[in-house]
């Protein structure tokens, strides 16, 4: 095994043991890269037509690899306020694992090759918008806005938006409606699903001087706009059954979920977080990752299911 403890020089200074495989992996935040995944895997089925299962195999590793390196170029840059915040002080620079050297060359490394290979084995819109999403997590989001608008997280999350619309475009070769659309959920569902993690978290993001809306402007100004973009989201979440992107199956749970975060909203927005240890903005939090995969899990199965009444396997 890897001896990754911290080893001391002559001079005082601390020196990087030798990093682990394990620590560059999670560089690459995975449990941010398996909602990317799902959710790009989703806009892969919806979209009209079809592509070889290489290929689709090939698009998925590029976006996978492609949001890791995002994830490790914003490593490398927070590395000063993730030694601080106790959410992010165990990351792999801050623990002394990884050289902060070391992880940007490898995100740049991966963005690059990931861009180059959906290019060159699937197409370049895929490639250019999987180069626009990774540029504008790495650099918009992280270097220009993370530490200067409370804006940060609505502007900034178009770039957690785009695998879906990625995942499209590596299929049909285009961006049409749907691919807007799941764009648009995932947009609108960002901002709620971060700021409830902010409620409960707010001192870290203090100590450090990130602008976070409740650290700005406070939690009930926080909440409110929590509530505001969930009720937005709700109708645009349905939008792809009478569009035609999706069918009932899809649209009656999308329309369920979507009246489920509303109350999770709504009961975030009654609570007096001190008083109760924020215990709604944490329900709020973990219901909404099961929202997203709930959403786009439906979307697969409701393609699915009219894939295999169109061949005739069940009966209408």
């Amino acid at each position: 095994m890897t001896d990754l403890s911290l080893e001391a020089r002559p001079n005082g200074h601390l020196a990087l043991a030798e990093a682990h495989w394990r620590d560059f992996y999670a560089l690459l935040k995975p449990r941010v890269m398996s909602l990317v995944v799902f959710t790009a895997v989703a806009g892969m089925v919806a979209a009209p037509g079809g592509l070889h299962p290489a290929l689709a195999l090939t698009a998925i590793l590029c976006i996978a690899v492609g949001a890791g390196a995002a994830g490790a170029i914003n490593m490398w840059y927070d590395r000063d306020i993730d030694a601080v915040m106790r959410r992010t002080r165990s990351r792999p620079i801050p623990a002394g694992k990884v050289a902060p050297d070391d992880a940007l060359a490898f995100g740049l490394i991966l963005a690059v090759s990931a861009v180059a290979l959906m290019g060159l084995a699937v197409n370049w819109t895929a490639a250019g918008i999987l180069a626009f999403a990774t540029v504008f997590y790495a650099l918009l989001y992280t270097m220009v806005l993370k530490r200067r608008t409370p804006q940060n997280i609505v502007i900034g999350g178009a770039a957690g938006a785009f695998p879906p619309m990625i995942g499209w475009a590596a299929v049909s070769g285009d961006v049409s409606l749907g691919a807007v659309l799941l764009f648009a959920i995932i947009f609108l569902w960002t901002p709620p699903h971060f700021w409830a993690l902010a409620l409960y978290r707010s001192d870290d993001y203090r100590s450090v001087g990130i602008p976070m809306l409740p650290v700005v402007a406070g939690a009930r100004a926080t909440k409110r706009q929590m509530l505001a973009y969930t009720v937005a989201l709700a109708p645009v979440a349905v939008a792809p059954w009478p569009l035609g992107v999706a069918g009932a199956l899809y649209g009656v749970g999308a329309a369920v979920l979507g009246a489920l975060f509303i109350v999770c909203a709504v009961r975030v927005l009654g609570e007096d977080g001190e008083a109760t240890g924020h215990r709604g903005a944490k329900m709020m939090f973990g219901f909404s990752i099961f929202y997203l995969f709930a959403v786009f899990a439906l979307l697969i199965a409701d393609r699915l299911y009219a894939d295999l009444l169109s061949a005739g396997s069940l009966v209408p």
